[in-house]
């Protein structure tokens, strides 16, 4: 939510040197199931799909809606649960504070809770998680906003879902924590778990390398 490409900066760098990398926007509908039908206009016939966050409850919607075509799949960071109700109400209050031009105030919450896993780069990758929010603006926060709070339950999805797929996490994510991570690699008959150690909500960012060697090995590349 409120990140666009940079945050799969250091990934798109490496792997666009050995495979074809797209970027799929997710900022222009108001519902996961829209996102997921013009991501599957965009791609290919058959693709890999990665997601992080928002991203990946977009990806388990391109799942559920056209399966033969995904060859593998990465989720990073996610959940594949409806918002409770009273998380979807307390998104209310924030998106009153975009509306009002007050964008920062509102993404604060989300921010603080996703920061970085302590060390010498946190606050520039908090810094940069702020300047893409900025970046994207208040139509798209308040957009994204309402796809968290209708975005549909995936479970049976995965329960059905022979994709072979690859579930990662950081080990000190307090947005989706590990054992949210489990559950959902629990649900799929062809997943695996990777908890990348020393990092919270953005591993891709915190290891880039790390991960991007996990995902080079996971498409065989």
């Amino acid at each position: 939510m409120m990140a666009d490409a940079r945050v799969f900066w250091p990934q798109i760098i490496a792997l666009s040197m050995e495979t074809s990398v797209q970027i799929a926007p997710v900022f222009h509908q108001e519902t996961v199931d829209a996102v997921a039908r013009t991501v599957l206009e965009q791609a290919p016939a058959r693709f890999a799909l990665a997601g992080h966050g928002l991203g990946a409850i977009v990806a388990m919607e391109v799942l559920r809606q056209d399966p033969a075509r995904i060859t593998k799949l990465v989720l990073i960071s996610t959940t594949c649960q409806q918002e409770l109700p009273n998380l979807a109400a307390s998104r209310e209050p924030l998106i009153a504070k975009a509306r009002a031009g007050r964008l920062a105030q509102a993404i604060e919450p989300e921010l603080t809770c996703a920061a970085a896993a302590p060390g010498p780069d946190q606050q520039e990758l908090v810094a940069l998680a702020k300047q893409m929010a900025f970046t994207l603006g208040t139509e798209v926060f308040i957009r994204q906003s309402r796809m968290m709070q209708r975005r549909p339950d995936q479970q049976s999805t995965l329960r059905r879902a022979k994709t072979p797929t690859l579930v990662i996490c950081g080990e000190h994510d307090i947005v989706y924590p590990v054992r949210r991570h489990e559950f959902m690699a629990h649900l799929m008959p062809n997943a695996q778990l990777e908890v990348v150690g020393e990092t919270a909500h953005y591993p891709m960012l915190e290891r880039p390398d790390h991960v991007t060697g996990v995902l080079r090995d996971w498409l065989g590349l």
